[in-house]
């Protein structure tokens, strides 16, 4: 007798996990980048651009193996690493507690949101020297720039995740008479946290804009000193080897939130 049962068909994600060809979507990001080097290449041969104007992507690949194997580019890069995840872990923490303080308070929103809306009107780059007056132009100055750069957009994605919990799931809680602290592990923090780490996406990558920010401003070490030294120096092809070290920095820490966003969200997309 024949089973009634139908076959069950692997889903889109596990095919690739068995070994599924990649596809046509997965191809064209690579594709780009290499169609983007080749007309870089293009347009500096055509052009006959000096290397201190435009350099070959050769030219940038032979200076970055000279900076590497010199220890220089792992020295300044680990400098700025350091002020990223310093900046982090300060601008995070301040911007998370206080956002769900503000959530939770109607009144205290009111009373702080003001100032910290207007305080967003001077930008990172005015403030940025100040900071290094006060605190020196050690790596604190620059952790604080970075924290100051992601505080309000991971503060007001706080904000709203934290509200957009379901009002009646709120009441049921409360009604078998949950806790403040369970509340927050089994509603809130969960309900929450689509947003909290797409409000964290956007902070890792902003906070490698304030850690070179504060580079500029007053620096003898980091990616964004580098950037300033190779211009100085007419050293363009060190110039760009410092700028896709922070674009391949900010790419990589882009990718680790989204890893970590699927590993907490992965019962929002079952595989079966």
């Amino acid at each position: 007798m024949q089973s009634s049962k139908k076959p069950k068909v692997p889903s889109a994600r596990r095919g690739r996990r068995n070994g599924r060809p990649l596809s046509w979507e997965q191809l064209l990001a690579p594709l780009v980048l290499v169609a983007a080097i080749a007309l870089w290449d293009l347009v500096v041969h055509l052009a006959q651009y000096p290397a201190f104007i435009l350099p070959t992507p050769g030219r940038v690949w032979a200076r970055f193996l000279e900076a590497w194997h010199s220890g220089t580019l792992q020295m300044h890069t680990w400098v700025t690493l350091q002020e990223i995840f310093g900046g982090l872990a300060l601008g995070l923490s301040v911007a998370v507690i206080l956002g769900y303080l503000l959530a939770k308070s109607r009144p205290l929103e009111k009373l702080l949101s003001p100032y910290i809306v207007a305080s967003q009107a001077v930008p990172i780059v005015a403030l940025a020297p100040l900071l290094v007056i006060w605190f020196g132009a050690g790596s604190l100055s620059k952790m604080l720039v970075c924290a100051l750069t992601i505080f309000f957009p991971v503060l007001v994605n706080t904000i709203v995740g934290i509200r957009s919990v379901d009002a009646e799931l709120l009441d049921l809680m409360r009604s078998f008479e949950a806790s403040k602290w369970q509340i927050f592990k089994y509603l809130e923090l969960p309900a929450a946290l689509p947003i909290l780490l797409g409000g964290l996406k956007i902070g890792v990558t902003l906070s490698v804009i304030g850690a070179v920010v504060g580079e500029f401003v007053g620096a003898d070490r980091g990616l964004g000193f580098l950037v300033n030294l190779a211009r100085g120096l007419f050293d363009t092809p060190l110039m760009f080897v410092a700028l896709f070290t922070l674009m391949a920095i900010a790419l990589l820490l882009y990718l680790i939130v989204s890893g970590i966003e699927a590993w907490l969200l992965k019962w929002r997309w079952p595989e079966d």
